[in-house]
């Protein structure tokens, strides 16, 4: 009876303590690395600026292409730009364009 007592008395402190040690480790190992945890964070505003940096490409490149059809339309035509674009798109070139045809480079293995 005495040895069972106290290996009672040591047994349930010592289980309390592996138990309670187990839910603490739970619940921090999920603030660190759960899906709403520290390190999810990080990886949140790693991606949001990544995601600014090309809306900003994206902006200019519109800024440019707006700045291109704002030539093509309105009231004075340039018909330069316009004259280059219906080249690329038939595939033509005009009578006086000075054409340089160049052969591929050959593959080179060093």
């Amino acid at each position: 009876m005495v040895i069972r007592r106290r290996l009672r008395a040591i047994l349930y402190p010592l289980l309390l303590y592996c138990v309670s040690g187990a839910v603490g480790s739970y619940f921090v190992w999920h603030a660190v690395n759960g899906e709403r945890g520290l390190k999810t964070k990080d990886e949140y505003e790693q991606r949001v600026a990544t995601l600014r940096e090309e809306l900003k490409a994206v902006r200019a490149e519109q800024a440019l292409w707006e700045q291109r059809i704002s030539m093509i339309r309105g009231p004075v035509l340039d018909r330069d730009l316009l004259e280059e674009a219906a080249r690329e798109v038939l595939g033509r070139i005009d009578k006086n364009e000075l054409v340089v045809l160049v052969p591929p480079r050959a593959a080179t293995t060093r």
